[in-house]
């Protein structure tokens, strides 16, 4: 498997916000959000080749209980079963993140789900060439609900703008989603945008019903990796 990193830190995002996590990210995405906040997983994949053997060395030498599968796109990456399956048997509770696009029979305790909305297509960057095959992929209602029926989940929304929610309560209706599994948190890569950006998010979740989500690592370390 192409692995970025391996860390140990606290959740930042989320249902599990501040419980510590054995983070391991995987290298390689299928999409290219605009904003993306790992773009050395997605837009520059950069990482070594690591053995499953190693991988769960690494997170063995970490005092935590939970282990976050991050990415990149973790669902795409080889092997993702198998080291699921051997987490599994170390008697980690196992969040995976991924954008719901693609499937796999993994074993998971919290399948953090997080469809891209329109705001994420990269109209512009890199010459708008990888627009058309994000706009294609990112939303993906058959493989969203085979996910939220298989495992217990949360579906997290990065909002940029209020214009944003109109598009995301035709996704939420269109899978019959519970409001309170439904996690808004708002875009940004420094703490000072995401605290503007959260001001009025956490209104509209009050008015509608939905969970707000901060991104806790950003405010205690800013946009740093390995945190």
């Amino acid at each position: 498997m192409r692995i970025s990193e391996i860390f140990y830190s606290i959740q930042g995002e989320g249902m599990l916000v501040g419980v510590p996590s054995v983070f391991v990210r995987t290298s390689g995405c299928n999409l290219r959000c605009v904003w993306c906040d790992t773009p050395y997983t997605s837009w520059a994949p950069e990482g070594g080749d690591w053995t499953v053997d190693r991988i769960m060395e690494t997170v063995g030498t970490f005092p935590a209980d939970h282990v976050v599968v991050t990415g990149g796109e973790p669902m795409i990456a080889p092997q993702i079963v198998e080291l699921t399956q051997r987490l599994r048997q170390l008697g980690r509770h196992i969040t995976i993140e991924t954008a719901g696009t693609v499937t796999a029979a993994v074993a998971c305790d919290l399948m953090s789900i997080s469809p891209k909305l329109k705001n994420s297509t990269p109209f512009e960057r890199d010459g708008g060439r990888w627009a058309p095959q994000h706009e294609r992929l990112r939303w993906q209602p058959g493989v969203l609900k085979e996910l939220m029926a298989a495992y217990e989940y949360q579906l997290k929304f990065v909002i940029a703008d209020p214009q944003d929610l109109a598009e995301l309560e035709q996704m939420r209706q269109a899978l019959e989603a519970p409001r309170g599994k439904v996690l808004l948190m708002p875009e940004g890569t420094n703490a000072e945008t995401i605290r503007q950006r959260g001001l009025w998010l956490a209104e509209i979740c009050k008015e509608r019903g939905y969970r707000f989500s901060p991104r806790l690592h950003v405010d205690l370390w800013g946009d740093k990796r390995g945190v």
